[in-house]
């Protein structure tokens, strides 16, 4: 089940239906009072989420979310009208797998869905992988930096994950994008270059440790 809230009407009634039409069970949403309202008899798999919404906007609702126990592991992706990169980090900040700025293709949106469904499932990879002083154990899902332990968002784990695995191996933002993501979205390497900011931010000092290569990609020193 997928649920998308969104206050105009006929953006909602289209992304229902595509979603209905392409396999997915969903329900519409105008509001935060629709929401929490549906979400006290049944949790949904992902979560569609306008920012802009009339009462609660979409960052409030994303905050509730992730601070209940019920809603916390819920997949989310912002659905807004803001294309900025302080708006896309805001969201990310606080909890949502992905953004989509409106206008927005319906295929694009489905894959997008996919793409997160696809990650949040429970991957069969343990142990620990070191690069300089930062730790991750993929299976506890546990970062650790200088020996203090790091929050990440799903997202930023997985490329770090990635990027540490292929330690010392230039990694190009379109191969992140795949492998992260999990599709081929033209123009939307800014996506990778979002995301690794604020992983470094996160890491502090040991972000040092992940070097941009201009007019390449990534990658992460081996000591």
């Amino acid at each position: 089940m997928v649920f998308c809230v969104e206050d105009d009407s006929s953006i909602r009634e289209l992304v229902v239906y595509t979603l209905r039409n392409t396999g997915f069970e969903a329900e519409g949403f105008s509001d935060s009072t629709e929401l929490f309202l549906a979400l006290s008899n049944q949790v949904p798999e992902l979560i569609l989420l306008d920012i802009m919404l009339p009462g609660m906007d979409g960052i409030e609702i994303l905050k509730r979310l992730k601070n209940n126990k019920a809603t916390k592991d819920v997949p989310v992706i912002m659905l807004t009208a803001k294309g900025t990169e302080y708006d896309k980090v805001i969201g990310l900040d606080n909890g949502a797998d992905d953004y989509v700025t409106k206008p927005f293709g319906m295929m694009e949106l489905i894959s997008r869905v996919k793409a997160v469904l696809r990650r949040v499932k429970p991957k069969e990879h343990s142990g620990q992988i070191a690069c300089g002083d930062i730790a991750l154990n993929a299976e506890k899902h546990l970062v650790t930096a200088a020996g203090k332990q790091i929050q990440l968002t799903l997202k930023e784990f997985e490329v770090l994950r990635y990027l540490m695995e292929n330690k010392g191996t230039v990694l190009s933002r379109d191969v992140l994008l795949e492998r992260i993501w999990g599709y081929d979205f033209d123009g939307e390497t800014r996506t990778v270059d979002v995301h690794l900011r604020t992983l470094r931010q996160k890491l502090g000092d040991s972000g040092q440790n992940i070097e941009t290569i201009r007019g390449v990609g990534y990658l992460i020193k081996e000591n």
